[in-house]
């Protein structure tokens, strides 16, 4: 397991995979959040897609610093503790 501070290099972060809803339009809806839970990347990918590339919701992503969001407070905590979790239960690479 990754017990580093989850930097990929200089401009990228791993961020770890905190909530997944499915729309009523065949959509997923993921986000995915930096270590700390302060910061967010959110995804939106089509199911249908998804089946027919046979790609599938990966536990971390490496993601972009300046593609990042900030997190709400209220939610910050919760990114946090979900991000332990992940971490502590899947490889970056897992299909969750």
């Amino acid at each position: 397991m990754d017990d580093g501070d989850d930097s990929t290099d200089d401009n990228t972060v791993r961020c770890w995979l905190v909530e997944r809803t499915y729309t009523d339009r065949g959509l997923v809806d993921m986000v995915y959040a930096t270590p700390d839970g302060s910061q967010l990347r959110r995804k939106q990918v089509s199911t249908t897609i998804m089946r027919q590339r046979g790609v599938g919701t990966t536990a971390a992503v490496d993601v972009d610093r300046d593609d990042l969001e900030p997190v709400d407070d209220e939610v910050r905590e919760r990114y946090a503790a979900e991000v332990e979790r992940m971490r502590e239960q899947h490889e970056p690479d897992d299909e969750v």
